[in-house]
């Protein structure tokens, strides 16, 4: 995964306000949502991901 740049990220945020308007409340639910929605298509691929197929990795919920 390529690092993002402090110019990136705050092009990325600039971006989200303006699509809900800039209304912060809205951009925080929507991520939010993306977040709940995120970490359960991750449960579901590790349930049915085999061992073998990742080597030994598995998902986590957070972050390292």
């Amino acid at each position: 995964m390529i690092p993002l740049t402090k110019e990136g990220l705050d092009f990325e945020v600039q971006a989200a306000l303006a699509w809900h308007d800039d209304d912060a409340h809205a951009t925080i639910a929507t991520l939010l949502e993306d977040i709940r929605h995120l970490r359960k298509q991750l449960v579901l691929s590790e349930g049915v991901m085999s061992r073998g197929m990742t080597r030994g990795w598995t998902p986590t919920l957070e972050r390292k």
